[in-house]
């Protein structure tokens, strides 16, 4: 059950922080020594993955953690108490990672694409977890792509809010016509 604790300890909450880069990291060197594919490949596959982080996180944020229960109610813990240190677990999230993009891809594409792939969706995750920290536990400067973003995240958070469910980029919100509803309340 520690896994799906709600508030983390300090420690567990960073590890994202931490274990991400070093698997990013890991994984790009896995790759520059050991893949014989082509580098303009396995450059496209990371940047289509990192790209691809920014729907997943804006479907899982508008779809899953605002719709689908018990997730919602999770979610519901956030945005009551929005400076506790509330995430989902390493642990769970580099499985989902494994079994929900790179063990899939590496059966449509080949190991070195998933791989690719799955690396550049995790470092659009690191970003996510990131932002996501400082939007709430962060000052930004006047005029930064980070106010901007805790800007958007602020209205977010209020109260009967139903939008702006893009954290790292307003891109999906657009898109879908979710940056006005919330803006209407």
């Amino acid at each position: 059950m520690g896994s799906f604790k709600f508030e983390q300890h300090p420690a567990m909450y960073f590890a994202d922080f931490v274990l991400y880069p070093l698997a990013i990291a890991g994984g790009s060197a896995v790759l520059v020594w050991h893949s014989h594919g082509s580098a303009g490949a396995l450059l496209a596959a990371a940047v289509l993955g990192f790209l691809a982080w920014s729907l997943v996180e804006y479907a899982l944020h508008r779809f899953i953690l605002h719709g689908l229960r018990p997730f919602k109610n999770w979610h519901e813990t956030h945005h009551e108490r929005p400076f506790a240190l509330i995430g989902s677990s390493t642990p769970v999230s580099m499985a989902a990672f494994a079994v929900l993009v790179f063990w899939p891809l590496s059966a449509a594409a080949g190991l070195w694409i998933a791989l690719a792939a799955t690396l550049g969706m995790t470092a659009g995750y690191l970003l996510y977890v990131v932002v996501h920290h400082a939007t709430h536990h962060w000052k930004a400067r006047p005029g930064s792509w980070m106010l901007a973003r805790k800007r958007d995240h602020a209205r977010h958070h209020r109260p009967g809010a139903e939008g702006w469910y893009g954290v790292t980029t307003p891109f999906w919100d657009h898109v879908f016509g979710t940056d006005e509803s919330a803006g209407k309340s």
